[in-house]
């Protein structure tokens, strides 16, 4: 059916000329996929090991993340569509929906195997509704990546020093909360980038900068810890990493009965003495 050419008010009341509804996202290859394992120090040629395709730990990488409880998509600005035009509360309040929908969507049927129908059908919309908002689903996950990475960035820049006192312990305990918090948030966000799904370049920078982020946060904090017994910071934190993004991956997919009270100690504990040089006491 062709496209009307007459401007209409939109659901939060703007006007805007009607999205195309067939947008195609630009296909950049990504040059290598985050990855969560460790990577073993070059000795010979005293590269730092890397988490993706970018050096942390002890190793400083410039920022390049993006700035910034409950439903997602809190300071993002939609898609394409919807930059065009400022939203009242009432479009606010659909592309929430919309957000809420994608990620619903996304969790339970994958990224690739998720269709716009299945959004919209989640979301109690129309399509014409999803395409004021988002150009496809591309559209809606860069989105979503982009609310997710600021999260993170607000992660790691609100990490305090962590000594290897009950101090120290509480404040990578609040550090782990809140990474559980986003990690549940935006698990197949997160999925995406660590799996090398997406073939969008912006999507996948921001999870490069999104985890360079917290990488380096983390290795500022091992190296004014000190601990003896971790030998090379780098390859801590690629290991700090690693251990982090599947262990919260394993708790955001069990059901919701789960004791995170208990899991966020066990955690703190076991990172604060392997990595910080907590002592154990009898």
């Amino acid at each position: 059916m062709a496209e009307s050419n007459n401007r209409g008010p939109t659901p939060d009341g703007s006007t805007a000329e009607p999205p195309a509804t067939k947008v195609r996202a630009a296909k950049v290859r990504a040059t290598r996929t985050v990855t969560t394992k460790p990577v073993r120090p070059r000795a010979a040629d005293g590269k730092a090991p890397t988490v993706g395709r970018v050096a942390v730990g002890s190793t400083r990488v410039p920022g390049n993340g993006a700035g910034g409880g409950g439903a997602v998509g809190g300071a993002g600005t939609g898609g394409v569509p919807a930059r065009s035009r400022e939203l009242r509360a009432q479009g606010k309040r659909t592309m929430r929906k919309l957000f809420d929908a994608g990620m619903k969507v996304f969790a339970e049927r994958g990224y690739h195997a998720a269709r716009v129908d299945d959004i919209v059908r989640a979301a109690r919309t129309s399509h014409g509704t999803f395409y004021l908002y988002f150009a496809n689903k591309e559209d809606l996950l860069r989105s979503l990546a982009v609310d997710c990475a600021a999260e993170m960035e607000a992660l790691a820049q609100g990490l305090g020093p962590i000594g290897a006192d009950a101090d120290g312990l509480a404040e990578l305990r609040r550090f782990l909360e809140g990474f559980l918090g986003t990690y549940r948030r935006y698990g197949p966000v997160i999925r995406a980038w660590m799996e090398g799904q997406v073939d969008d370049r912006e999507v996948n920078r921001l999870g490069v900068a999104a985890f360079t982020d917290v990488a380096n946060s983390l290795g500022r904090r091992i190296d004014e810890a000190d601990p003896e017994h971790v030998l090379d910071g780098p390859a801590a934190v690629s290991a700090l990493m690693a251990m982090l993004e599947r262990f919260n991956y394993a708790v955001a997919s069990r059901p919701r009965d789960v004791d995170d009270t208990q899991v966020l100690d066990t955690l703190a504990l076991v990172i604060h003495r392997g990595f910080f040089g907590a002592t154990v006491h009898p």
